[in-house]
């Protein structure tokens, strides 16, 4: 069975914490994907590794590099939508974990298979 597939909304789990990331974009989004690295070998409570992490971004973060234990990938558009389709692309036979608080995104990755943490379920 292939690992499992998370991918984080890098705006909605940045934007969660009021911590002056509007300042900075690209660098909270940088932030973020430092501390997803361990998710790769080690996993979360409830998924364990290794697991695939996927992080999503947009706006001023879409310019984030990925980095060995996070693929990065940029959305040309909205990132939900983007989201949409790495979950479409890529779910297939596998467990898939998004991490967002947004409901619209929500139903539209659970109508799709994968399950949905809120953004305090991974390092921020």
């Amino acid at each position: 069975m292939a690992e499992p597939l998370l991918v984080v909304d890098a705006a909605n789990v940045v934007g969660s914490k009021p911590d002056g990331w509007w300042r900075d974009r690209a660098g909270a989004a940088a932030r973020l994907r430092d501390a997803l690295v361990p998710i790769n070998a080690d996993g979360l409570p409830d998924l364990p590794g290794p697991v695939e992490v996927v992080l999503v971004v947009e706006g001023r973060a879409r310019h984030t590099e990925p980095v060995p234990g996070v693929r990065v990938e940029s959305a040309p558009g909205s990132g939900d939508d983007e989201i949409v389709a790495v979950v479409a692309r890529e779910g297939a036979g596998r467990r898939v974990v998004v991490v967002t608080a947004d409901r619209g995104l929500r139903d539209r990755v659970t109508a799709l298979g994968a399950e949905v943490r809120g953004p305090s379920s991974v390092p921020r």
